[in-house]
């Protein structure tokens, strides 16, 4: 059987190299996104088993209407990657609140919003599972990226709470946590651990742990958060042991400009 996923912001970036590869592993691919051209690109670049749409996933109405369109053509949806997200990098202060308000629309309400929408589709599937993209700021909160590492902390624990939840009807939600990728988003950003850490990884290296948390089929051992990169994974495994003094001593020094 053939099975579907449906990308949110997928028409550059990490959620593209995600359809480009699940397309290549034979899935029915969703690209989805604000830019309806760029997506539609992508579609056609890829072919037939590719539809694109227009989403923006701070709208709950626009989830369903798109999710019912995709099943319509896909058959059933088996995958939804919530991947959609935006970031404002700075001083907290000097970003505007409106700016703010944004990152939450739809680093969190977008997620909240797919995942609430899909459901209904998801219990009827042969096989279902909810991927997530968190990230390295969801470890400890960083300077300069304040709302941006609040909205990956709400998707962190929203994870967490719907794999719990959601047990009962067999679907997994799990999430990735990468560190700086390389893509736009990173760009010209405004913060002290960019420059500290670097930008190592690429938008195939999350592609590849999103497909791989699909592709286990043991889901019971599969871990609700999956560190990408092994920076990322170095400092996840060490906030989980270190005093909290000594996690805000760490983020203090990679702040620092």
């Amino acid at each position: 059987m053939q099975y579907s996923v449906f990308i949110s912001g997928a028409a550059q970036g990490i959620g593209a190299e995600i359809a480009r590869l699940f397309h290549q592993k034979g899935f029915k691919v969703g690209i989805y996104d604000i830019n309806e051209e760029q997506a539609q690109a992508l579609a056609t670049e890829l072919g037939a088993h590719a539809k694109a749409g227009y989403l923006d996933v701070s709208h709950y109405d626009q989830w369903q209407t798109a999710l019912q369109e995709f099943k319509n053509w896909a058959g059933e949806l088996n995958v939804l990657v919530n991947n959609a997200g935006i970031l404002y990098s700075g001083a907290f202060e000097n970003t505007p609140i409106q700016s703010h308000h944004r990152t939450f629309d739809i680093n969190v309400k977008g997620v909240a919003n797919g995942c609430h929408a899909a459901l209904t589709h998801l219990q009827q599937a042969s096989f279902a599972r909810i991927i997530n993209l968190s990230s390295a700021s969801a470890i400890y909160g960083q300077a300069d990226l304040a709302s941006y590492s609040a909205s990956k902390f709400a998707v962190r624990g929203l994870t967490e709470a719907l794999d719990v939840e959601w047990q009962k009807y067999n679907i997994r939600v799990l999430d990735v946590m990468p560190l700086f990728v390389q893509t736009n988003m990173v760009k010209d950003m405004d913060a002290g651990s960019i420059q500290h850490i670097g930008v190592d990884l690429t938008p195939a290296d999350v592609a590849k742990q999103v497909m791989h948390l699909v592709q286990h089929k043991d889901h019971a051992l599969l871990p609700t958060h999956t560190p990408v990169g092994i920076k990322t994974k170095l400092m996840y495994q060490l906030s989980s042991m270190s005093p909290q003094f000594l996690n805000r001593l760490t983020n203090l020094f990679l702040a620092k400009r």
